[in-house]
Formats: structure tokens, C-alpha cells, sequence
């Protein structure tokens, strides 16, 4: 994964509201706050990773994607985000094999550069 983050620009990476927040409860519950910080600063404020989110009214797509592709909510929130903004998913997640955008792995994209 070090790899993968050291090759993408981080102008090309996007990270949902989502995944963000969880973030912080993992790191918060593990009483690991600078590394928080220091999270937050190497992508956002030094870097120029781009946090994506989506509105109320893509809820329902969020359940669609639950029921159609059998995904707990935080994986189809994440699916609906990249269907919205039309990003390719990357995660080491087999979930998401089962709908339609798929996923790539971190050593796909790297062979892929």
C-alpha cells in the first residue's frame, strides 16, 4: 500500500467523507490522535487528495446499491460515491467484485502506470 501511495499523485486520489470519518473514530478509539493529525495534513492540507461526499438525496442510491449487489452500507456508499463522480474504486474489498464498476487492487493500478 506504501507503494501505491508513494506512485499515485495525490492529486489523483480521492477519499470519501466516509472513510474519512472512520478514520478518525478508529485512530480516535486507538488514542492515536497525532497520528490523526498527521493524516490529515500529509493528505489534505500538504497534499491534495480530494475528499468527495455525497448529498441526502443520494441515499437512495446508496440503498439501491445495498439491495442490488448485496453490500453492507459503508460499501455501497463508497460504490455510489464512485459511480457519482465516476472514479474507479481501489480496495482490497472482494465485495466489490460482485457489482457492476468492480474494483482494482493497489498492485492492479501500479501495473498499470
Amino acid at each position: 500500500m506504501g507503494r501505491f501511495l508513494d506512485s499515485i499523485p495525490s492529486s489523483e486520489i480521492y477519499l470519501t467523507d466516509f472513510g474519512f470519518h472512520s478514520i478518525g473514530v478508529v485512530l480516535g478509539k486507538l488514542n492515536n490522535l497525532d497520528a490523526f493529525v498527521s493524516f490529515v495534513h500529509d493528505l489534505f492540507v500538504d497534499g491534495w487528495v480530494s475528499l468527495v461526499r455525497l448529498e441526502p438525496r443520494e441515499m437512495e442510491k446508496v440503498v439501491r446499491a445495498m439491495e442490488k449487489f448485496a453490500l453492507d452500507f459503508d460499501d455501497a456508499y463508497h460504490y455510489t460515491a464512485a459511480e457519482t463522480y465516476e472514479l474507479t474504486l481501489v480496495s482490497f474489498d472482494s465485495d466489490f467484485d460482485r457489482t457492476e464498476r468492480g474494483r482494482k487492487t493497489p498492485s492492479e493500478i501500479l501495473t498499470e502506470i
